[in-house]
């Protein structure tokens, strides 16, 4: 009793029973936030969105070519991004040039087609990485512009929230109730799966109020059960093909840089909760390039940018289980699920003010981590360049709501808030005097922000 337990680095020491069960717990853990994108998209086409079944499909295939291309050796998995929400619901409501007379759907595969670009940026950062290495990249990405521009990818997203929450506030009330209860206070497997316990819960008090007799705040069913009993069991995920536009890729592929810092911070925590410097070997190239392909395959189908997830590192931790063969197996898992439409429609009748109440917590997270990207790293905003450098970002990002359409010869160009948040910072950081941020040196920052490779302080810096 007390003792550590001892990690596992070859599961088919346990046997196979153990190694499948230990696959479904890691599903389990994704599954939540990964079906939540596309249902949230969905809010945003007006019904015309995202699958969910070809979400989950690029999410098991995504991270099977992640691993393939980290040499089958880093135990992570790649689920939907939530940073890319934003550029979702920017591209629904493009009403300028060729999006004047678009309907929702013909919309979605220009917003694709972002994902695409964005997922080959991953690719180039790769290479400049393998070439002059990660020190000299982090010099023109410090926390100054990474820190603000995060904080507005969650702030852009806070009226959507309100929007589907108001629904029925009491459903969004419970729903943010219970992801808070087990995000705090759950024990084992249920602190790692808040988001998941908060939509089934908060699920089955909406069915006992329909049952009840209750409505919407306007009116509507709660719940509508009609699509279900028509669905089949077994059915092929609906593609949507990318299409191209480089006003849908100025809104997709400027969020790029928020997700590649996240990817870089991902896999230094896998690397620290087992042990192992992946950051080394296979080497953050590799593991940057598998998650670029995946998020780009994902785009080319009609799917979500991928991204590695925090909630499997945390099953990793819960269970000492560091072999990657698990998580392939929960990538089987959610291949094999997106090909049952039953299910996918099931999950389809959720209703919107639960998805607001669980996306109180969701975007205000992606605001926290900005904050504390800045906090950690200790950015000093005594001197006016800094402060210069945040308040222009934090200013572009949340004030241009409708962003920027001009001309060039007969194509219009929209910049929206986000891609002239990350343009000006960028510039500005670059050109104003004073850049004096340089990676490894403020190494207990440089932990915080999960781009060490050394996770060991000294004891002058404790």
């Amino acid at each position: 009793m007390g003792e550590k337990r001892q990690a596992i680095y070859d599961a088919t020491t346990l046997g196979k029973p153990k190694m499948l069960i230990l696959g479904l717990q890691h599903m389990f853990a994704m599954f939540g936030a990964t079906i939540l994108v596309p249902i949230l998209v969905n809010n945003y086409f007006n019904g015309e969105g995202l699958s969910v079944q070809v979400t989950l499909l690029c999410a098991g295939l995504g991270t099977l070519l992640f691993h393939f291309f980290a040499k089958f050796k880093v135990p992570a998995f790649l689920g939907s991004s939530f940073a890319f929400l934003g550029g979702f619901a920017t591209v629904a409501e493009l009403k300028a040039g060729k999006f004047a007379d678009m309907t929702y759907g013909e919309k979605l595969p220009y917003a694709c087609g972002g994902i695409v670009v964005a997922g080959l940026l991953y690719l180039v950062l790769a290479v400049v990485i393998r070439l002059v290495g990660v020190k000299k990249v982090m010099h023109f990405l410090p926390p100054v512009v990474t820190g603000p521009i995060i904080i507005c990818i969650g702030l852009s997203l806070a009226p959507s929230a309100v929007s589907n929450a108001s629904a029925n506030w009491f459903l969004a009330i419970v729903a943010l109730a219970v992801v808070i209860f087990f995000n705090i206070w759950g024990k084992g497997m249920f602190k790692i799966i808040p988001i998941l316990m908060g939509v089934v819960i908060s699920y089955v008090v909406a069915v006992i109020m329909q049952l009840a007799g209750f409505t919407n705040a306007d009116g509507s069913a709660i719940l509508d059960f009609a699509p279900i009993a028509a669905a089949s069991f077994v059915g092929i995920p609906k593609f949507v093909f990318a299409k191209f536009d480089i006003t849908a890729i100025l809104v997709m592929a400027p969020i790029a840089i928020a997700t590649m810092m996240e990817h870089v911070g991902d896999i230094s925590a896998i690397s620290a909760t087992t042990g192992n410097s992946f950051i080394e070997d296979p080497g953050l190239h590799r593991t940057l390039f598998g998650d670029g392909i995946a998020t780009a395959f994902a785009g080319l189908v009609g799917g979500p940018a991928n991204t590695t997830y925090g909630e499997n590192t945390g099953v990793l931790e819960l269970s000492k289980v560091y072999d990657p063969k698990v998580v392939r197996i929960a990538a089987v898992y959610a291949i094999i699920v997106s090909f049952i439409p039953k299910v996918a429609d099931i999950i389809g009748t959720m209703p919107t003010a639960i998805i607001g109440g669980i996306s109180f917590v969701l975007y205000g997270m992606i605001s926290a981590i900005g904050v504390r990207n800045v906090v950690e790293n200790k950015v000093d905003f005594t001197k006016s360049r800094n402060l210069i450098v945040a308040a222009v970002i934090l200013v572009s990002g949340l004030g241009f709501s409708d962003g920027i359409t001009f001309m060039i010869g007969e194509t219009s160009i929209t910049l929206t808030s986000l891609a002239i948040a990350a343009i000006l910072g960028i510039a500005l950081n670059a050109i104003l005097p004073g850049n004096d941020y340089n990676f490894g040196v403020n190494h207990q920052g440089d932990i915080n922000r999960g781009v060490s490779f050394n996770n060991k302080i000294s004891e002058d810096e404790e």
